[in-house]
């Protein structure tokens, strides 16, 4: 027993020296957990800029020009004032992403209790602006109808509260990092496991170690807790330095109960780069059967879309998956400062999910020596 920890020991140490040898995985590693989570925060603005905005007043009331007005820099261009009939060859031509139409008597219906509808009409095709500038356009015209109601001493004929939990300023960074985080993780994992199997066959050391007193579960074992120990460490620089002292997004929960989380699903995904390699024959197979398994594990895994939205059916194949539990408790951990009591499913689940996939990747091991 303690002469096969010795050889795990051993050969994962060599594992970590070999990778440290390539330096392109090296500059991989460095990217993946520093300038994609830095440019990943960045490359999606949490506010619009400098919106084309037309506005159809067929009221010209004191209320109208006031709302009008509201559409300021920088989010939107002074707002044009057009005709109805200009609407659609306006929108045809791309020239607004908003319209905003008052319609007539909108004051006088504002001051006797009424309630006016205001049409906007949204350009979707410029799917940030649209999606993004609509929340705003509705705070603005909100926030002004009040003003103006309080001013005339009139009671508004319904108001609303909105309170953001968890992120209270809206703040669309804070999801992007940590989901490109969350991502990198499992795509190092695999990549690096199963590149560290191609390496030995390609180089031909695969069977120098098979002459050795060494077994293949010794042999799997030392990839598998080498490349966890690395791509750990990685995440656990990338939340501090990055993540926290860098973009300055605070992490609600225990990073130490987080880092626990992530081992468990090192342990799944880097015996499922075992069990990848050993049906390729090379890097460019492994590179194609990579590209088959993460993206859907990756786009249905509920980090970027919420399971809710997906068919009942989908969910029920993913909970097989283990990026869904692992996004499950990154978000419940990172964003809601949950604790062991909440995220102990998951965290079974992984655990459950990683023993099968460890024995299969074993299994398919054996029989690819």
């Amino acid at each position: 027993m303690l002469q096969s920890l010795k050889n795990i020991y051993n050969l994962g140490v060599k594992e970590i020296i070999s990778l440290f040898r390539d330096w392109l995985m090296v500059i991989l590693i460095v990217y993946s957990f520093s300038l994609a989570v830095i440019t990943s925060s960045k490359s999606q603005p949490d506010s619009i800029n400098r919106a084309a905005i037309a506005v159809v007043d067929e009221d010209h009331s004191q209320l109208s020009r006031a709302l009008t007005d509201a559409f300021m820099p920088p989010m939107f261009i002074p707002a044009r004032q057009i005709t109805r009939s200009e609407i659609d060859p306006a929108m045809d031509r791309g020239e607004y992403t908003f319209v905003v139409v008052f319609p007539p008597d909108f004051q006088k219906d504002v001051l006797s209790g009424k309630s006016p509808e205001i049409q906007v009409n949204v350009d979707a095709t410029r799917m940030t602006q649209a999606f993004t500038g609509s929340g705003y356009i509705q705070q603005i015209l909100q926030q002004e109808l009040q003003k103006f109601c309080k001013q005339k001493s009139i009671k508004p004929g319904a108001s609303y509260v909105v309170r953001n939990r968890f992120n209270p300023n809206l703040t669309q960074s804070w999801f992007t990092s940590i989901v490109q985080l969350v991502n990198n993780v499992t795509m190092l994992a695999i990549i690096l496991t199963g590149a560290a199997l191609i390496r030995e066959r390609e180089n031909g050391t695969l069977e120098h170690l098979l002459v050795m007193p060494v077994t293949p579960f010794e042999i799997m074992m030392s990839k598998v807790w080498s490349m966890m120990l690395i791509v750990l460490a990685a995440t656990a620089g990338s939340l501090y330095f990055v993540v926290e002292m860098y973009l300055k997004i605070p992490i609600e929960g225990s990073i130490l109960l987080y880092l626990a989380g992530v081992a468990l699903h090192l342990f799944a995904v880097t015996s499922l780069g075992i069990f990848l390699a050993c049906l390729a024959q090379n890097m460019p197979q492994l590179g194609m059967l990579l590209i088959l398994v993460f993206l859907p594990m990756q786009m249905l895994s509920g980090g970027n879309t919420p399971r809710e939205s997906m068919p009942v059916w989908v969910q029920n194949i993913m909970l097989a998956a283990p990026t869904t539990h692992f996004v499950s408790f990154s978000q419940a951990i990172l964003f809601r400062g949950a604790g062991i009591e909440v995220v102990w499913k998951p965290f079974l689940m992984l655990f459950v999910i990683g023993s099968v996939l460890f024995v299969i990747s074993l299994r398919a091991f054996r029989k690819s020596l």
